[in-house]
């Protein structure tokens, strides 16, 4: 068997860039243009199973009242729970982001830490939440894997992992370190619009070419994950109508068997 030939992430990159208009990803942006490191970390909790939508409103709602860590550690519970309601669990994340504020103050003297050890010792800060800082906050490389990120990559056939967590993991190892930063935007901004987690629009992906998943529905085979194989069209309902009416008609039609009768 010939060696599999090394992932072009240049190519894969380009192309997405093309798709999108989001200039050149070699361009440090995000090193050059970094956000603030307190507020990516506290929005990205917020954004845990949750629209993006709503972060972003609760987000600025939060921010313009409780910009920085010592504002925000020094809040109630009661006032930041209204602010953050939109985002789901907010009881939940309204604890959560103040004990976050408290431990950046207590520990870290106010700053927000700069390390992936570091930062998965604060509350509610796991790889994905951590990445994000390091990427957004600091410009950093890290690979920030949400779900968009672990679909794709597992439909590229770059990796084959069961979560996030093993995605994130897998990644680092395989992908090399001047790609980091640019994957994950673009992947995201990829999965939202053409290779959604339902009805991939393959026809129109600018990237099928490279992927396990593209390639194999177009050859008529299986692609890498069970839950990419097409699924059989629904019959409709004049069919199911149809097919009710056959059964019906043969038990209908089927002898029915006689009781014995004691001799």
């Amino acid at each position: 068997m010939k060696p599999r030939p090394p992932f072009d992430y240049e190519r894969l990159l380009d192309r997405l860039n093309a798709l999108y208009g989001n200039g050149d990803w070699r361009v440090p942006y995000l090193r050059d243009h970094a956000e603030n490191p307190f507020q990516v970390l506290i929005g990205t909790i917020l954004s845990q199973r949750t629209k993006d939508a709503n972060t972003d409103r609760a987000s600025l709602a939060l921010f313009a009242r409780f910009p920085d860590a010592p504002s925000l550690a020094r809040a109630d519970v009661k006032q930041l729970e209204p602010l953050i309601r939109g985002t789901g669990f907010y009881r939940t994340k309204a604890r959560a982001i103040r004990a976050c504020a408290r431990e950046i103050l207590d520990r870290f003297d106010g700053t927000v830490p700069r390390t992936l050890e570091e930062l998965l010792t604060l509350p509610s800060v796991g790889p994905k939440t951590a990445n994000c800082v390091l990427v957004f906050g600091y410009g950093l490389p890290a690979i920030p894997v949400d779900t968009h990120v672990h679909r794709i990559s597992n439909r590229l056939g770059i990796v084959r992992t069961k979560t996030p967590e093993e995605t994130e993991a897998a990644l680092r190892k395989v992908v090399p370190e001047r790609f980091w930063i640019p994957i994950n935007p673009l992947l995201v901004q990829h999965g939202q619009n053409l290779c959604r987690p339902r009805g991939p629009k393959c026809p129109d992906c600018p990237i099928s070419g490279q992927c396990a998943t593209g390639l194999a529905l177009n050859a008529g085979k299986a692609p890498p994950r069970a839950e990419d194989r097409p699924k059989p069209p629904r019959a409709s309902r004049t069919q199911r109508r149809t097919r009710a009416a056959g059964q019906r008609s043969r038990r209908s039609r089927a002898p029915r068997r006689r009781s014995a009768r004691p001799g």
